[in-house]
């Protein structure tokens, strides 16, 4: 968010003078307390200002790069995260791509007894199945998708900045959120808790743009 040139010259005016009253800032731009209440609101809120009781308003010399990438290191993925869409491995190449169509989803999470994931299926898979002459109504998932140990995941605890940059790397359009847990046959393994994607992180930074 860009500031507007009023709150331009406030921060100019802290940075010299600060710690200084609202009321004194009110005085160097001839107008009164009430007016810039929603301006100093904002720069407080935006973490631009520091606001002390009987001291007044102080500079915080953090920029709004700096704040937004504090931000993004803060926010974790459980707190942003999609509910998962998920098929068994057995499920036809068909009915994965109409699953997909309906959803609206970029990539399918295969999963076992107990919610364990045990691979991933994207568009690019289901593309190269339909372009290889494959009969779709026969073919399982399990065939084409990109199995355990060789899928990218994340955790609810994990940053979304960490999380994100791990889609970029990597070039996925999302990550399966996991935990650890234990299927029916007493196999340790990961269960597939919620999904975080491209669409996730956009979201997020329209929230943070509107906040600010």
């Amino acid at each position: 968010m860009e500031l507007t040139p009023r709150q331009e010259i406030i921060l100019g005016i802290v940075k010299r003078e600060g710690p200084i009253t609202g009321d004194r800032i009110a005085e160097r731009l001839s107008l009164n307390k009430a007016t810039l209440r929603p301006d100093l609101t904002l720069l407080t809120m935006m973490g631009l200002l520091e606001a002390r009781p009987r001291v007044g308003y102080i500079y915080s010399g953090k920029s709004l790069d700096q704040l937004i990438n504090r931000r993004l290191h803060q926010v974790r993925v459980g707190e942003v995260q999609s509910v998962p869409v998920v098929v068994a491995e057995n499920t036809v190449v068909y009915d994965a791509v109409v699953t997909m169509f309906l959803e609206d989803v970029g990539t399918l999470f295969v999963v076992g007894q107990g919610g364990l994931l045990e691979g991933v299926v994207s568009r690019k898979d289901l593309l190269k199945a339909a372009l290889g002459g494959h009969d779709l109504h026969r073919l399982p998932v399990g065939v084409i998708m990109t199995r355990m140990p060789n899928v990218f995941t994340t955790t609810p605890e994990e940053s979304v900045w960490a999380a994100a940059k791990r889609i970029v790397t990597h070039e996925v359009d999302a990550l399966p959120v996991v935990q650890p847990a234990t299927g029916p046959d007493g196999a340790g393994g990961l269960k597939v808790t919620g999904r975080f994607s491209k669409t996730n992180i956009a979201r997020l930074f329209v929230e943070l743009g509107e906040r600010a």
